[in-house]
């Protein structure tokens, strides 16, 4: 990939990103995310297709609820809309295209500052991705995703689709159809829908079936716009249980695929399954993947990881090679995602203030999810964790086992089956399966 830049250089010092193996001492190099590696049949580029949140890399001041930015970036600094918007742009794709980013995902309002002017902000998203159009072309790099902010303006405070005030589901349309127009403008591959305020604080005000009616009404208005417009990928839905509202309707995976199957909406969206919504949903990662996975809906992923002692939505960079192993090997067994990839949904700390840090966390992360995948490969072709686990359940392959799964047996049945004894005690063997984890990493 050819490192483009514009008239301002904003990480001097700082070249394209290679791959020089594990023995490398050189913090601005991959040491396992080598992307022509085959493994499984596919390159790693093909299995992993990461992606760059513009939100979190570009937009992420540091700033939290106790304290102001941290972060003061060079591009965000004239003071004409969309002149800033185009620094900014020329930063990213800098910075994107010095990791070899395949993809980006983005906001609207992150490509672009908006106001309340709905149709001053569809000339402003127009111009912003008229632009980068020019950068996608001069430099290889793709949409992986675009997706609507329908939460941080104070209008979606009691959330969007779901709004009880019509005016403001208006407002939401709108702004979709923008995104919609726009990701279809840059050849994206897919569409977002996080609802971050669909959902309620309060029982007592809410008529929750009603609002899930509308949130329904309002993902197949989308589609169909989109569909005509000519928009041929798929429509992802991201989880996440609260924060910023108590209780949201997305809540986890298998609350998404009840409330698209009973909304008719399967055929045409699929999850994108973030780290830190899984474990605010009280489960782990590679439950809600596999969740997702068992039916056929793994879309895509935001790669990142919680802090074990703070009880938010933190979004650091991941690192854990035991957790990473496990996550890759549902994705291997899985065949893949269906139309998504990985984008890092993480923001480098407060306190990380260089600009070469946002190269190290997307590094480590690149590396961590490589080395996670050749690992979670050897494992399937090298160790017995196949044969181990459907040994487990070797009684259902043969016998009254066997006809009970295909349905052939009967309630009356199974009690006459019971009468033969007591079953011996079998172990689940769960160390030795934690072992062929260390083992192989």
């Amino acid at each position: 990939m050819e490192v483009v830049t514009g008239t301002t250089e904003y990480f001097k010092g700082i070249g394209q990103i290679k791959f020089e193996g594990p023995g490398s001492d050189n913090p601005l190099a991959f040491r396992w995310y080598d992307e022509n590696r085959v493994v499984a049949g596919k390159p790693l580029k093909e299995w992993l297709r990461f992606a760059c949140s513009y939100w979190h890399s570009f937009n992420g001041n540091g700033s939290d609820p106790f304290g102001g930015p941290t972060h003061l970036f060079a591009w965000d600094q004239k003071a004409d809309v969309l002149d800033r918007a185009k620094d900014k742009m020329d930063a990213a794709f800098e910075f994107i295209t010095k990791m070899s980013l395949p993809f980006y995902c983005f906001h609207d309002v992150d490509l672009v500052d908006y106001g309340n002017d709905v149709a001053e902000n569809e000339r402003r998203l127009d111009a912003i991705t008229g632009y980068a159009l020019e950068k996608q072309q001069a430099s290889g790099v793709k949409l992986l995703w675009g997706t609507a902010n329908l939460f941080s303006h104070r209008r979606y405070m009691n959330g969007a689709a779901t709004n009880p005030d019509f005016r403001v589901v208006t407002h939401a349309g709108a702004q979709v159809k923008a995104a919609l127009d726009a990701t279809i403008k840059l050849g994206g591959e897919n569409y977002v829908f996080w609802g971050g305020r669909e959902g309620y604080m309060s029982l007592l005000n809410t008529n929750m079936k009603k609002e899930q009616e509308h949130l329904a009404r309002f993902l197949h208005l989308s589609r169909d716009y989109a569909r005509k417009q000519g928009f041929k990928g798929v429509f992802f839905i991201e989880p996440k249980p609260c924060e910023p509202t108590k209780h949201q309707y997305d809540y986890d995976a298998a609350t998404v695929i009840g409330f698209l199957r009973q909304y008719d909406l399967l055929n045409d969206f699929k999850l994108n399954i973030e780290v830190n919504h899984a474990t605010l949903a009280g489960h782990t990662f590679q439950h809600e993947l596999q969740v997702a996975a068992d039916t056929g809906l793994l879309g895509s992923i935001d790669a990142n990881r919680g802090d074990y002692q703070n009880g938010w939505d933190t979004d650091q960079f991941p690192n854990n090679l035991n957790e990473l192993t496990e996550t890759m090997l549902i994705i291997l067994e899985a065949g893949g995602f269906g139309g998504g990839g990985i984008n890092f949904d993480a923001k480098i700390r407060r306190n990380s203030t260089d600009p070469a840090d946002l190269f190290h966390a997307h590094i480590g992360g690149m590396d961590s999810f490589a080395r996670a995948l050749i690992t979670a490969d050897a494992i399937l072709q090298k160790s017995d964790y196949l044969e181990l686990r459907k040994a487990r359940y070797a009684s259902f392959e043969a016998g009254a086992g066997k006809d009970f799964a295909a349905g052939k047996l009967n309630l009356e049945a199974l009690r006459d089956l019971a009468l033969e004894g007591e079953p011996e005690t079998i172990s689940g063997r769960q160390e030795y399966y934690e072992n062929i984890i260390n083992r192989f990493i």
